[in-house]
């Protein structure tokens, strides 16, 4: 039995919920957002609750059943709160800015590097070692921050590269005479 499935999502005032086949839309202060289900689970919405239920007891409609219910409060979060994730750079002379849209990082290679913020993100620079991406689809928000990481992911013998705020960074002993 899903333990995450079974607790209904409660809307937050300001924020509506409708079910139209198996899509469920919610709206907020934020913005929209909707999300498709499987047909393995039921979606309804009573007095500012969505509840999910298993259509049957199949393997897939219990994975199925866990999932959508977090893909609801999902949606809820991101068009009441958004998301954020906080990128730090380290390294000597690497640096970003934001200039209008596009994101310029210097990372050490020959050229700067331009990163365009696509639609429904944003990006902000408020130092020239800190970047944030914000957003209301948290999917979207980890997959930008990802390819802003890949640009100079953080190497073990110094750190430098550019790193989650909360993530650590195995170090390794460098060489030894």
């Amino acid at each position: 039995m899903s333990r995450i499935g079974k607790k209904p999502v409660e809307l937050p005032s300001g924020v509506t919920a409708s079910v139209s086949g198996q899509t469920v839309e919610v709206k907020g202060p934020k913005g929209v957002r909707s999300f498709t289900a499987t047909d393995d689970v039921a979606i309804s919405v009573e007095d500012n609750v969505v509840k999910i239920d298993p259509r049957g007891m199949s393997k897939r409609a219990r994975q199925q059943w866990g999932m959508a219910r977090t893909m609801v409060a999902n949606l809820v979060t991101g068009v009441t709160e958004g998301f954020k994730k906080e990128l730090e750079i380290n390294g000597v002379g690497y640096r970003a800015q934001m200039q209008g849209n596009t994101l310029k990082l210097n990372l050490g290679y020959s050229h700067d590097v331009d990163f365009t913020a696509p639609e429904g993100i944003t990006i902000t620079a408020p130092k020239q070692t800190v970047i944030i991406v914000e957003g209301i689809d948290q999917q979207l928000v980890g997959q930008v921050a990802a390819n802003i990481r890949k640009w100079r992911a953080p190497e073990p013998y110094k750190g430098k590269g550019i790193k989650y705020k909360d993530e650590f960074i195995f170090r390794k002993e460098g060489k030894k005479k």
